[in-house]
C-alpha cells in the first residue's frame, strides 16, 4: 500500500559532490537568468540570517500538514551531509514549522540549512547562530506532532515544484531550484554568464562599456524618440 499523504522515502540518488560544490558562489540571479528567469522561489520566502548568507545543496523534501513538525523531525534523522530540507508547509502562516533547537541538530548533523514554505521562531537565535534558514516569516507559536506528510516526494514550495536531488541555492536574493537533470547545462551557463558580468562591471570601470544595445532594441520595438 502506497499510503499516500502519510509516507517516507529514506533515501535518494544525489550528484556528485564535485558537481553540487560547483554552485558555490554562483548569486541566485544568475543561476535565474539562463532558466528563462524561473524557477525561484515566491519572494516572500527569504533568509532569517543576516545579509551574506549563501547556500547551496541537494534537496531533501519534506511535505507537511500545515501547523505539524513531526515529518520534519524524521527528515533531519534521514537527511544527509550537505542537504538542504525543504519543507512544503503549504505556506500556511499559523505555526512554525521549526525553530533554534533543529537548526542545532541539524548543524551538528552536517544539514546545509532548511527552506520552509511557511513560518518559523527564535529568528534571533537562528540569526546569531548563522545557520541558514529561509521562510516566508517568523512565528512565536510552536507546531503539533501528529502527521501525516511525506518525505523525499515532489513537493511545492514557495511555487516552485521541488524533486528530491534537486539543486537548491539560496542567498539574499532568495532561493532557485535547479532540477537535477538540468544541472550540468545550467552550471555551465551560469559560470559563463557570471564571467561575463565580472567583464560588464570592468568595462563600466574603464569606461567602454558599449550601451549601443539599448536604442538597437528601442529602434526595433519602434519607439519612437523625440528631441
Amino acid at each position: 500500500m502506497m499510503n499516500v499523504g502519510f509516507r517516507i522515502k529514506e533515501d535518494f540518488p544525489r550528484l556528485e559532490d564535485v558537481v553540487v560544490r560547483g554552485f558555490k558562489g554562483i548569486p541566485t540571479p544568475i543561476i535565474g537568468d539562463v532558466m528563462g528567469r524561473q524557477r525561484a522561489m515566491n519572494h516572500f520566502i527569504k533568509s532569517v540570517n543576516h545579509s551574506g548568507t549563501h547556500v547551496f545543496g541537494s534537496a531533501f523534501t519534506v511535505r507537511t500538514h500545515p501547523s505539524d513538525n513531526l515529518l520534519v523531525h524524521k527528515a533531519m534523522d534521514l537527511a544527509k551531509p550537505g542537504d538542504i530540507i525543504v519543507i512544503d508547509a503549504c505556506g500556511d502562516m499559523g505555526n512554525a514549522i521549526l525553530g533554534e533547537i533543529m537548526c542545532h541538530y541539524a548543524k551538528v548533523k552536517g544539514i546545509a540549512g532548511y527552506v520552509v514554505d511557511g513560518p518559523v521562531r527564535d529568528l534571533k537565535g537562528i540569526a546569531d547562530m548563522g545557520f541558514p534558514v529561509f521562510a516566508k516569516g517568523g512565528s512565536p507559536r510552536g507546531p503539533y506532532k501528529e502527521g501525516p506528510g511525506e518525505i523525499n516526494t515532489t513537493i511545492s514550495c514557495g511555487n516552485v515544484p521541488v524533486s528530491p536531488g534537486d539543486i537548491v541555492v539560496g542567498d539574499d536574493d532568495g532561493v532557485i531550484v535547479v532540477p537535477k537533470n538540468d544541472v550540468p547545462e545550467v552550471l555551465q551557463d551560469a559560470a559563463a554568464l557570471a564571467d561575463k558580468e565580472d567583464e560588464i562591471i570592468k568595462s563600466i570601470y574603464d569606461g567602454d562599456w558599449d550601451r549601443a544595445w539599448v536604442d538597437e532594441v528601442l529602434q526595433k520595438k519602434g519607439c519612437v524618440v523625440y528631441e
